[in-house]
């Protein structure tokens, strides 16, 4: 949908708040698919953002990850 706001979601193994890198629509569905084997083997991926900057991540630091929609606010458990 034209109203979706894709983000990358990114919760860090030493805390703190969550980094968000907002993703081109087209790719997001793509990096949503590869974050489970990225977390669990501690991968490094190089995308880009939404405003075409290049980022590079060591999921080897992050805890948690996901792509949401940014226009949506998040309750884990509840829907």
């Amino acid at each position: 949908m034209a109203d979706q706001k894709p983000a990358l979601v990114l919760h860090l193994a030493t805390g703190g708040e969550p980094l968000m890198f907002a993703l081109p629509a087209d790719s997001s569905e793509k990096l949503g698919e590869k974050l489970g084997e990225l977390v669990k083997t501690g991968g490094v991926e190089t995308l880009v953002t939404k405003d075409k900057s290049t980022v590079t991540i060591n999921f080897a630091h992050v805890a948690v990850a996901y792509v949401d929609d940014l226009n949506r606010k998040k309750v884990f458990g509840l829907n």
